[in-house]
């Protein structure tokens, strides 16, 4: 069903000392692994019960077990609350299906980002792909979820502010967000709510701009990551795809380092080495290869985990 494929290559590299890897490589390897199959561009949501995976995961859960935080000191930020539910047949499936292999490759993609910050500054992760319908905005939600419930501040800024879709997944309509902060003179933070359930917070895009480059350029979003940095543990941008708009390059600038979203059977070879081409190569954390259809991993891990309450 689902594999990471080495969302975080550069984890093990920085341990090492080794070179980082030539990413064109590793996604030129990704393909030539389903090469055959049909590449078929879907209208509907990608489905992220399948999220990616080429890394794999230890038998012995003692080995990716996280190492305890130390107690936090800095009261959590004060904003609204909203109450939010999933159906059950929701794509996010760490909070609807918390026990499956799918949310357990989020709870891991946590793990990794944490032993990656134990290396080099990491708050900031911004997630984009090179072209849309690959799934990026619900990976975003769902590794919000996964470090969320380390009880970290987490903070999911929903950076597309062209064709946002994120709050309308997660059924919070068209609140006010990032856009209306960008055009008012607001200094402190605001446009954020705590939800409930998923446990992180959320800064919406809000309506979308005529100028969204404009705004973005303007200075007052530096401002406001940094201003952001000191109230979260992490924040985590949903970007619009990279080709071809300049607006993820903006986001790249603020952020501290980009897991770039590949769909198997959408994503083409080509737009995604063009793609890992402008990402800058430090800034790259690695790929997420989302929608796989390869099952074993499934049914290995169906013998480890709890077995379903009868």
């Amino acid at each position: 069903m689902s594999r990471i494929f080495d969302a975080l290559q550069r984890s093990g590299a920085e341990q090492s000392g080794v070179e980082y890897p030539d990413m064109v490589s590793v996604a030129t390897a990704v393909f030539e692994a389903t090469r055959g199959q049909d590449v078929v561009a879907e209208a509907a949501p990608p489905a992220v019960e399948e999220v990616a995976e080429e890394l794999q995961i230890p038998s012995n859960r003692d080995a990716i077990a996280e190492t305890p935080l130390e107690e936090k000191t800095v009261a959590s930020p004060s904003f609204p609350s909203l109450e939010v539910s999933f159906a059950p047949d929701s794509h996010f499936v760490f909070f609807t299906q918390p026990e499956s292999l799918a949310a357990e490759k989020f709870r891991f993609l946590g793990v990794r980002l944490r032993q990656i910050r134990q290396n080099r500054p990491l708050k900031k992760v911004l997630v984009t792909s090179t072209i849309p319908e690959e799934g990026k905005s619900l990976v975003t939600a769902n590794l919000a979820g996964a470090l969320a419930r380390r009880k970290e501040r987490v903070l999911l800024v929903e950076g597309d502010l062209r064709r946002p879709v994120l709050a309308q997944e997660l059924g919070l309509g068209t609140l006010a967000g990032l856009a209306e902060w960008l055009q008012s003179r607001n200094q402190a933070p605001s446009n954020i709510y705590h939800l409930n359930g998923p446990g992180f917070w959320i800064m919406p895009a809000g309506h979308p701009p005529a100028n969204t480059l404009e705004l973005m350029q303007s200075g007052r979003l530096s401002s406001l990551m940094r201003q952001l940095a000191d109230s979260f543990d992490w924040i985590i941008v949903d970007s619009p795809p990279l080709l071809p708009l300049a607006d993820t390059t903006v986001w790249s600038r603020l952020t501290d380092g980009t897991l770039l979203v590949a769909r198997e059977g959408t994503t083409q070879k080509g737009p995604l080495q063009r793609g890992i081409e402008v990402i800058k190569k430090s800034n790259l954390l690695g790929v997420v290869l989302n929608g796989c259809t390869d099952v074993d991993h499934e049914n290995y891990y169906r013998r480890y985990s709890p077995a379903a309450p009868q």
